[in-house]
């Protein structure tokens, strides 16, 4: 008789024993990583720190300014020169003016065709207001000052730009349609004011107190231009705008995606309102610099400009679904491609190759904007969707979007079993049999 101490469990001597060292047909388990170590996962091929395609792709603004600087330095000696760098640069401030207003428009997903017309309309106004404004019924004619009739045509260019917000952003009007319908009213107007003629000698005299209006486009501070100057100061104002403040944030977000910016609390439709009128506000500021260089005002001054300001944007690596894009990446494309017109017409290259050239860069630009941030928002979404949907299954009620599996239906055999192995539906599953106890031994 085996006596067995008070507690213990009498031992089963036929019982299997659970020491699987002992046990040679058992297969030895994996040490399992230690707690706050993660497991050891597949080897991944090393990238290379420093990749010449993305360097390219992204520095492209820069290494294309740099590029064409080299070339018609070879080809012209009068291209490096410090007066025509300056005299250049005058003439892309006005490209860069209105580019640094399309580039707010094109942050929030939208498109702006109006600037164009809008610069030659304030340019038409400030001149109008120089020139005088007569009032036939009581026989006057008001000549204001030079810095009243600036402020006059600023403030009307952003109130254009304000119609084109309230369309946009309050009746929900697309941003091509209502623009393209401002740029055609605008430039009527501009035509109707003139009779399709130019205001000269916008230089005003001393006796009517309207005198230094050319200042703006002839004048120089510490030998640089007023111009230059006045572009630098709007870019250094957006720049911080957009990275230090609030409202750069919900610019960046209302272009990222609108609805998600909404639910978040991001006022969208004043955001949308805002850039806008900052669009007209460059433009008009663009115009008056422009029509203070030609000392005379054209109605049809700004033509194709608009063209010429999404295509700074784009060849600054800003993309046209919104929600990306640099101040300073749209700076450089403005000089690109002012110093590449310029260029052109210094060693004699014809207007019409000009043209040529200049849509040449700009498809390149939209080439390797595609390359650098893929397909369209409209094809993310898309894709986004698709894989929200694959981590968190389709709508039953959308059979379409239900996720396939591969794995063996349980009402139907497997096609690597016998029909016969698969347990029938109806039938319950059979009860595991009765363990076997071994008699506690006397």
């Amino acid at each position: 008789m085996t006596s067995t101490a008070a507690g213990d469990a009498p031992r089963m001597p036929d019982s299997p024993t659970h020491d699987s060292s002992k046990r040679p047909d058992s297969p030895k388990r994996p040490d399992s990583p230690k707690r706050g170590t993660s497991a050891p996962g597949p080897s991944k091929p090393e990238r290379s720190s420093f990749d010449i395609s993305r360097v390219l792709i992204e520095g492209r603004a820069f290494l294309a300014l740099a590029l064409i600087i080299v070339i018609f330095s070879l080809l012209s000696p009068n291209f490096l020169t410090v007066d025509n760098l300056l005299i250049m640069s005058s003439h892309v401030a006005i490209f860069a003016l209105l580019s640094l207003g399309q580039l707010l428009v094109v942050l929030t997903g939208g498109i702006d065709l109006s600037v164009g017309s809008i610069l030659g309309f304030t340019a038409v106004i400030g001149g109008f207001l120089l020139r005088g404004v007569p009032i036939s019924m009581f026989g006057v004619t008001l000549y204001p000052s030079v810095p009243a009739a600036v402020l006059i045509a600023i403030v009307l260019g952003g109130a254009l730009g304000l119609i084109n917000g309230v369309l946009v952003a309050k009746f929900k009007v697309a941003p091509f349609v209502a623009t393209l319908g401002m740029l055609y009213v605008v430039r009527g107007f501009a035509l109707l004011m003139t009779n399709g003629r130019t205001i000269n000698d916008l230089s005003g005299e001393e006796a009517l107190g309207n005198t230094g209006f050319e200042w703006l486009g002839f004048n120089r501070i510490l030998g640089i231009p007023a111009g230059v100057l006045i572009m630098a100061v709007i870019a250094l104002v957006i720049a911080v705008m957009l990275g230090r403040t609030t409202f750069g944030r919900w610019l960046y977000a209302t272009g990222g995606n609108e609805r998600a910016a909404q639910l978040s609390g991001v006022p969208v439709r004043t955001v949308t309102v805002w850039v806008y009128v900052i669009s007209g506000l460059c433009s008009a500021v663009a115009g008056i610099i422009l029509a203070s260089t030609l000392t005379s005002a054209s109605p049809t001054a700004g033509n194709t400009y608009e063209l010429t300001a999404i295509a700074g944007v784009v060849i600054g690596g800003a993309a046209l679904s919104g929600g990306r894009g640099t101040v300073r990446g749209t700076l450089l494309g403005a000089f690109v491609i002012g110093f590449l017109s310029d260029g052109l017409v210094l060693i004699g290259v014809s207007a019409y190759w000009q043209t040529v050239f200049v849509g040449a860069v700009i498809v390149v630009a939209v080439l390797l904007n595609t390359l650098q941030y893929g397909r369209p928002s409209g094809a993310k979404r898309g894709k986004r969707g698709q894989r929200g949907e694959d981590a968190a299954g389709a709508s039953p009620a959308d059979p379409s979007t239900a996720p396939t599996s591969t794995a063996p239906s349980p009402t139907e055999p497997s096609s690597s079993e016998p029909p016969s192995a698969a347990p029938s539906p109806t039938e319950p599953p059979s009860p595991d049999p009765p363990r076997r106890e071994s008699p506690p031994t006397a």
